[in-house]
């Protein structure tokens, strides 16, 4: 794990939202991006567990201590590629789910929970400034067809990895 003691050392802190007489203007996003120096204390309050429950807590099962080891460390392209790997959409997943594992952090026993759910959105944001995320082509097409019904976070999930099999997909 990244900073042993970074739990002791840094407390909780979100982001500043951007003022509502700014936001009417325009469709941006309302919440500002952690500095580099408040994101990379962020992720170092991610604490080695013996169990991390955060796990289990995540319904897409992300592996959240190390790609928070991986910010920690500013290895950008391991944090996305760790991020991606059990998350199709980590751009609109990170911003609509209701982050199940803060509630599930080990540190919330006596302290604030890890800012997982901002830390991953900015892995994402950072993976397509830095031109990280490319379209999964696949290498073959199969030739068979499946309609996926349901166009949510799972449906499109689905259809994104029949895709990327070689399969025809309609949503």
């Amino acid at each position: 794990m990244g900073k042993p003691t970074g739990f002791i050392e840094f407390t909780r802190e979100l982001p500043p939202k951007r003022s509502a007489k700014d936001r009417v203007n325009d469709y941006d996003e309302f919440i500002e991006r952690y500095t580099d120096e408040k994101l990379n204390q962020q992720s170092a309050r991610c604490m080695d567990c013996g169990v991390p429950f955060c796990h289990s807590g995540c319904p897409l099962g992300n592996v959240i201590p190390e790609f928070n080891d991986a910010v920690f460390r500013k290895t950008w392209k391991e944090a996305y590629e760790i991020l991606s790997s059990t998350n199709n959409f980590p751009e609109f997943t990170g911003r609509i789910c209701p982050a199940p594992c803060e509630a599930s952090c080990v540190l919330v026993i006596n302290a604030p929970a890890v800012t997982i759910e901002e830390i991953e959105k900015h892995i994402i944001e950072i993976a397509f400034d830095k031109g990280y995320v490319q379209p999964l082509i696949p290498h073959i097409r199969t030739g068979k067809k499946i309609a996926v019904v349901g166009s949510g976070p799972a449906g499109l999930a689905a259809a994104s990895q029949l895709n990327y099999a070689g399969h025809t997909v309609v949503v």
